[in-house]
């Protein structure tokens, strides 16, 4: 895995509001994982989108458990 294929994402935590930064590979292509808020322990889905054609993230999708990404 290349430094490059790491991207770091902001957002903050659908549950608490906490400000949060998670690391993306985006060398997996597009795909779903989960995360815990690192303040309220509340399970994050995340959903990284990467372009087939260039390989770049083009979104990430945050939810609460019971979203429906």
């Amino acid at each position: 895995m290349q430094d490059d294929a790491l991207i770091h994402h902001d957002f903050h935590c659908p549950y608490c509001d906490t400000p949060l930064t998670f690391v993306i590979d985006i060398s997996q292509g597009s795909h779903d994982t989960w995360e815990d808020c690192h303040q309220c322990c509340a399970p994050i889905q995340l959903q990284a989108i990467v372009s087939p054609m260039t390989g770049e993230l083009e979104a990430v999708i945050t939810g609460r458990d019971d979203d429906v990404l």
